[in-house]
This record gives C-alpha cells, structure tokens and sequence, in this order.
C-alpha cells in the first residue's frame, strides 16, 4: 500500500440508530432514525479489513500522505479509510482544510496560567472555523450521492450560530451545481464579520427571531418532509469529517498521546463526539497505544451536557436548558442534537481509558473573555471558544482533574478575528449586563491620538513628520541614540 496512491480499500457504510439499534443503508440523506427518531452514527461495515495492516504501517502511511501533492488526498482524506472509504477520488472535494497547526503555549502564557499547554489552531481552515473539516467529508459524500442518483439538484440547508453557515455556503459555491445553499440565521446573534461570509459565497440566508435551536427545529422539520441535504451536526457524515482533529492532534505527536488532555468546547457536541470516535478508532487499530484524556467545556449560560455528568450517575437525566447570552456563541446551545453520540461515546471511552478519561467542566463568561484575551496578548489567535477552552483548563487544575506532568491540547475552533466584536466590547466596556462580563483593565487595550485632528492642517509633510515624532519621543520616552 502506497501512501501516494488513493487507495484500493472500499467500505460498506451503515447508519446505526442509537436508540432502537436499527441499520440503514449509508447511500440516502438520513439524519435521524426513520423507526424512532433518535440520532445516527456511522459505521463501515468492513473496517476489521483494516486491522490487517498493523499500527505501524498505517503511521507510516498517514505521514507519507501529509506531503503528498495528490488533491484526493491532502487535507483530512489522507485519512481517506477512517473516514469515508466508500467515496470515489472524483467525488473528493479539498479545499485545503485539516493539517491545522498546533501552537505551544507561549512561555509568557505559560507562565502567567502555571500550565503545560497548546493551542491546535483550526480557525487556519479555509473558512476560518473547524467546521470545514465535516462540510469537506458531507459535500464529498453529496456529490458522490448526486453522481449515483442522477440528482439534477439538491438544496443544502442549515441552522447556524456564523462558523456552520459559512464553511457550508464556501463548499456548496465551490462544488456547484447541482448544489444550492440555504442558511438559516437567529436574528441578532451571529456577528457581522460571520454573517458576511454566507452572503458573500453566495448562500440565500434567512433569519428567525430566537436562537440556534429555533432555528434547529426548523431545518430538522425541512429534513423530514422535504429533500434537503441537512449540513448541521445530525448529519453523521460531518461528524466522520471532524474525526480528522483527532488523527491530527495524534499525528503531530508522533503517535503518542500518552498524557495529553484534549480540550473542546461542547456546543452542538458534534465536534467532541468526533474526537472520542477518532481517538477510539485508532485505538483499534494500534495506531496509538493509549487514548488521550477528553475534557469538553461548557459556559454556565448554556451547560446542559455538564448539568448531566456533574449529577451523581445514578441520578443522571438528560434536560435541556434555557440558554442565556454567551460569547462563546457556536456553544449557545440548549438542548445539543449530538448528545446521545456523546453519551454513547464517554461510554466506550471510559470503558477503554478509565473513569478520568472523559471529563465536562464549566466555565463562566468572564472566565471566557479573561481567557481569550489573555491569549491573543501572548501572541496567539484564539476565538472565544479558544478562551472557553483555556478556561475550563484552569478550571479543571484547580478542581484536581488536571495535574503535573500533563499537557493539554486546547481547540481554537475559530480565527479570532470573527470575534473581534467581543474583543472591541471588552476593551471599551461595553458588555450588555445579561453577559455578566466586566473588563480586567489590565488586559484592556485601546488606541491613543497623539496630536488632534487640527495638527496636520496647513503644515507640510516634513514639518508634521517632526511633530509625529516629538509627540512618540514624549509618549514613549525615548532617549536619543
């Protein structure tokens, strides 16, 4: 088996209801269990093939494809057989998502926090979120479904807080047609510079007063009556895409993952069921030896996954919650569709790793802007959820659960610069109280005018260049060389 070459191997797909248990055919567009509602995994039916290759041999493929220049298998496909292995090399669409890099803690940072740790920065995605590395996988599974029925044209839709709706609307432009894109928005609550990359891709966007899970239930309704292609986190074939974090986040090391603790924020809690499949998945297959810890993160104002695993186990019910403003907002989220795969997976998780192997800890909103910005002043880019997850880190040191001698790897999930609203609110004070957000002055930052706007009228250029300057020597209090 060469690692340039696309590979020969083909999987049978199936979608496994957590519920009631029933199996489907992976060749159709279902979101949910046609018997009993509940939510789907996907399951390739021929994946004892690949424990015929041992561990050792698929590190070494999976790190000669990292520089391989073959379109089909770049980006997350180079893990092509533990994601989507029944898609042909035409189907694979690749926009350079995945091979995100991770990023250690600054040694101020570190020292400033007392902990080992590292950004993976996957706001370096195409469309700036990790939500590219599931729209890579779904849209190359549609135009594989689109070829095999003929479809003439095929509307993908869905809810979005910004990041969902952006990577699905760059994706849907790029493949085309028979592809159309539709989004839908809660008025008021995605920010503007993600609100201008749907439009600007293209999509028809539409907004609904309420919040993401407003407009959850709707596109889950359009799913069931009509023939949409459904892009948010109930679609199995996006959690399959987003797996690749975790093969990332394992390949960077080496393979070795021993004593890692990997943070991620829970929101619609697609991305954390992923990791713990990914990390699962090449347990199976001695890829690693050992899983990582998993940590997922939730703010107090939309905590329902907490709420479950702080509960004593015996007592555990599933309630969602009435989310309040957050701004982490991609995990504003009350009632997340993804839960039983988190449930489902934490189970097999600890089962594998022990009883610390999978953990949730809750931050509070101020934890997040403090974190976020305590970040990005130390050279890094994180977005909100960034912060969340450097949050729930000193969180989970001071409540034990994360100790000396391991390190972890905290999921930047966003560029901060589609977050840039919530910095400028910060650093001006302008949080609205529903936030519960109070700027640390000493992490604050703001422009200064050095001259009034009046200095530079009627005076030449040579002579306003020596008043700019007195005024940064006085500012400054430079002393001459």
């Amino acid at each position: 088996m060469q690692g340039k070459e696309f590979p020969a191997h083909r999987g049978r797909m199936e979608y496994v209801c957590l519920g009631c248990g029933a199996r489907r055919p992976g060749d159709s567009l279902l979101y949910t269990c046609p018997d009993c509602g509940s939510v789907l995994l996907l399951e390739d039916l021929d994946f004892s093939e690949l424990k015929k290759t041992p561990g050792t041999e698929w590190r070494r493929i999976f790190d000669e494809r990292a520089a391989t220049p073959h379109t089909a298998l770049r980006g997350i496909f180079r893990f092509y057989e533990m994601l989507a292995p029944m898609l042909e090399e035409e189907d694979i669409v690749c926009l350079g998502e995945g091979q995100t890099p991770i990023v250690e803690a600054s040694p101020s940072l570190r020292a400033a926090t007392g902990v080992d740790f590292a950004y993976k920065n996957d706001g370096q995605n195409p469309s700036a979120s990790f939500k590219d590395r599931g729209m890579a996988c779904a849209f190359s599974y549609l135009k594989w479904l689109c070829r095999r029925n003929r479809w003439d044209e095929v509307l993908t839709v869905c809810a979005s807080t910004g990041d969902t709706s952006a990577a699905a609307a760059m994706y849907a432009a790029y493949v085309g047609a028979p592809l159309k894109s539709v989004v839908l928005l809660p008025h008021g609550k995605v920010t503007p510079q993600q609100l201008s990359q749907p439009l600007g891709s293209g999509a028809t966007v539409l907004e609904l007063p309420g919040v993401f899970d407003d407009c959850m239930k709707v596109v889950e309704l359009l799913a069931e009556k009509y023939r949409v292609a459904l892009l948010n986190s109930k679609n199995s074939w996006r959690i399959l895409g987003q797996e690749s974090y975790a093969y990332e986040v394992a390949q960077w090391y080496n393979w070795n993952v021993t004593g890692q603790c990997v943070f991620v924020p829970v929101g619609n809690a697609g991305n954390i069921t992923a990791v713990m499949s990914g990390f699962l998945k090449m347990l199976d297959l001695g890829i690693i030896t050992d899983l990582p810890r998993v940590f997922g993160v939730q703010s107090e104002h939309a905590d329902p996954v907490w709420r479950y695993y702080d509960a004593p186990k015996e007592n555990r019910q599933w309630k969602p919650v009435t989310v309040q403003p957050s701004v982490a907002q991609a995990a504003m989220i009350g009632n997340p569709v993804s839960f039983p795969r988190v449930k489902r997976l934490a189970e097999r998780f600890i089962e594998a790793g022990g009883e610390r192997a999978f953990q949730v800890v809750r931050v509070t909103e101020q934890q997040i802007m403090d974190a976020m910005i305590q970040a990005n002043r130390h050279g890094h880019i994180a977005c909100t959820q960034g912060g969340e997850c450097l949050a729930g880190l000193l969180n989970a040191r001071s409540l034990g659960l994360f100790g000396e001698g391991e390190h972890a790897v905290l999921d930047a999930t966003a560029h901060s610069l589609k977050f840039s609203g919530f910095q400028n609110m910060y650093f001006t004070d302008g949080f609205p109280p529903e936030y519960g957000v109070t700027p640390d002055k000493r992490l604050a930052n703001k422009p200064e005018l050095l001259l009034p706007e009046s200095a530079r009228r009627g005076v030449d250029v040579a002579t306003f260049a020596r008043l700019g300057a007195d005024a940064v020597v006085k500012r400054l209090d430079l002393q001459a060389k």
